[in-house]
Order: C-alpha cells, then structure tokens, then sequence
C-alpha cells in the first residue's frame, strides 16, 4: 500500500540521514523531501534520495500543497521543542518514527515527534515525551520517564525508575544507575557513570559523574 500522508524532515545532516531511513522503512508517510536553515545554498540541491526544499521560509507553502507532518532531523533539543510550537501554529502534526528493528514494550507511551533508532530497547512502564531521540542501541529500562525534548545517545544504559528531565542530553555511552533523576537542560558527558541525581541546567562526567559547570542562559 501507497504511503498517501506526506511528511518534511527539517534538518539535513547526518541525523537527519538516520531519520530518514526509519521514515522510509515504515512505509508509513511519503517523505516529500528536507528543509535546512543552516545551508541556504543547499537549496533544490539532492539529498538522501530526495532533495532540499529550503528552509523555514517554505512551510506555508507546503502545509497549502498537502504536507501534513514534519518531524525533525537535528539534534539540539530545545530547538526542537520551540519549532514544535511554530510548526503545530501551522497546522502541521508531528510524527512519529520508530524503527522496525527497536524493542518497545506494549504499554510504552510515546510522544509526538519522538524518534527511536535501530537497536534501542524500551521496556514496560516507561512514558517517552513528545520530540525525544531514542538513539541507536541505548537501553530505557522500566517505568523510566524521559520529558519532551530529551536526547539519549547511542548506547546509553539507563536503569529502571530513573527520570530525565526536559531537553536534557545524555551522551553517548553513559550509564545511569537506577532512580537517579537528571535535570532539566543538563548534559551528561560521553561514558559518564551517572550514580547519584544530577540537578538542572548544567553539565556533569566523569566515572563517577560530577558537576563540572553551570550551562550559561546567555
């Protein structure tokens, strides 16, 4: 059967390469093509089997020739959250992808925009908010909360209980043990060994994890 739902990617680097390919194997929506800001001598250039549109400037115009959904391929999360905000004000739907080959028990729920890469295991009990990456290979143990916004990286390990607040990062590789909570904005270093609760809005690695800095609002 035809996709018949049209679908943008905004962003067109690597992740959204990943993006991509999950859209294409769910065979859900027809992927009309890409839209980047950061590149605007990329325009009408082919990328990924498709091609670039261009940027913000064409959402009008392709919310009036019948694409429904966008979902994005980039990875700073509070952008992520704040363009859901325009992009829904334009009447889109965010969608959802979530490749054919993760693990995601039957009462997960996941939120709108949400994406969950190959490999990835999310186990029962566990609530993923709205525009979240699920990247490849990480492990969301039980009854886990993960906020809109949040991004897990490749490979992560998060035992059961533990709650990541909004648009937090946690890169790749990092364990967090059981019932730790991470704050909102904070981003968790690469390999990090995350034992204790670590609070919002700053940065924190090492084996175990320490606060190193404050993220500066500015």
């Amino acid at each position: 059967m035809t996709a018949t739902r049209k679908l943008v990617i905004w962003g067109a680097s690597g992740h959204a390469l990943v993006v991509a390919d999950i859209v294409r194997l769910r065979a859900e929506y027809e992927l009309v093509g890409f839209l980047d800001d950061v590149n605007p001598d990329r325009t009408s250039a082919a990328f990924c089997g498709s091609r670039i549109l261009g940027g913000q400037e064409q959402l009008v115009h392709l919310r009036e020739q019948g694409v429904d959904y966008i979902i994005f391929g980039f990875g700073d999360c509070s952008a992520r959250l704040e363009l859901s905000k325009l992009v829904r004000e334009l009447g889109f739907s965010l969608a959802t992808a979530i490749h054919p080959k993760a693990t995601v028990a039957a009462d997960v729920s996941v939120g709108a925009g949400t994406v969950i890469m190959a490999g990835s295991v999310v186990n029962p009990g566990a609530q993923i908010g709205e525009n979240v990456i699920i990247n490849t290979c990480a492990s969301v143990d039980h009854e886990c909360v993960i906020e809109d916004g949040v991004h897990i990286g490749p490979g992560v390990r998060l035992g059961g209980h533990v709650r990541v607040g909004r648009a937090a990062w946690i890169g790749i590789g990092v364990t967090i043990k059981d019932a730790v909570h991470i704050g909102p904005g904070s981003v968790i270093g690469a390999g990090a060994v995350v034992l204790s609760d670590i609070p919002g809005g700053v940065v924190a690695h090492g084996t175990p994890a320490r606060v190193v800095r404050e993220i500066s609002c500015e």
